[in-house]
């Protein structure tokens, strides 16, 4: 069997606000296949994020071990966590966090010019992560010029564009309408079966998470529930 793409073994994180500990994450053990589609869920404040920020190396764990894509992120400093981040993790956000000055290949574009590409190199990116997200035709539009779905399609090239291992997402149907969110979802559906994007969601919907595979549900910083689902086809 190969190596789970995530694994976490008694994995903690707290910290100190005044003299008050804080523990987002109490020892939290846990296997993620690669190509899994997998919902955290829970109330909020249960750590949904912050294992979510743990897995895409935006924090550290402050004990037990963290290991993802073969790397062991207790190890790395704050710059070589940013450059590993950058190889094989990419996040889709509630908000779209799109430029508004810019066009939709312009916002995809815009991540790729921190990378060692060429200019056609990176034309060859964005256009082929338009067009896996179905706005090949709309490209040369600015976001105001997009329906709330669209940007956020545009969001998930964004992320697709550097071909991530890891897609991270954080509340990725929030501030959309029913049918909007559907949509985002049957792309992150398509990316999970057709591409074999390994996919994270963070969500309170339970519909969201009716797509995943598996759902893991958190308590106070404990897992307290780990299942699998029947994803829609």
């Amino acid at each position: 069997m190969p190596e789970p793409i995530i694994q976490l073994r008694e994995c903690t994180r707290f910290y100190r606000k005044g003299g008050e500990l804080i523990l987002p994450l109490d020892r939290v053990s846990l296997d993620i296949a690669e190509g899994d589609f997998v919902a955290l869920m829970g109330p909020s404040g249960s750590g949904k994020t912050t294992l979510l920020n743990l897995i895409g190396g935006l924090d550290s764990p402050s004990d037990g071990t963290l290991i993802v894509c073969g790397q062991d992120l207790g190890e790395l400093s704050p710059r070589q966590l940013a450059q590993w981040r950058s190889r094989h993790v990419s996040y889709i956000f509630q908000s779209f966090n799109l430029l508004p000055v810019l066009t939709a290949y312009q916002n995809v574009e815009l991540p790729l010019t921190l990378l060692p590409l060429t200019k056609a190199e990176r034309k060859k990116h964005v256009e082929t992560a338009l067009r896996i997200v179905g706005l090949a035709e709309r490209m040369h539009h600015r976001p105001d010029e997009l329906s709330g779905g669209q940007e956020q399609r545009v969001a998930i090239a964004r992320a697709l564009a550097c071909d991530p291992e890891l897609l991270l997402a954080d509340e990725p149907t929030g501030d959309l309408d029913a049918h909007s969110a559907q949509e985002v979802m049957d792309l992150l559906l398509s990316l999970n079966r057709d591409h074999g994007k390994t996919i994270i969601v963070v969500t309170h919907d339970p519909k969201v998470s009716q797509c995943a595979r598996r759902q893991l549900h958190l308590e106070k910083g404990v897992l307290a529930l780990d299942s699998a689902t029947s994803p829609r086809a």
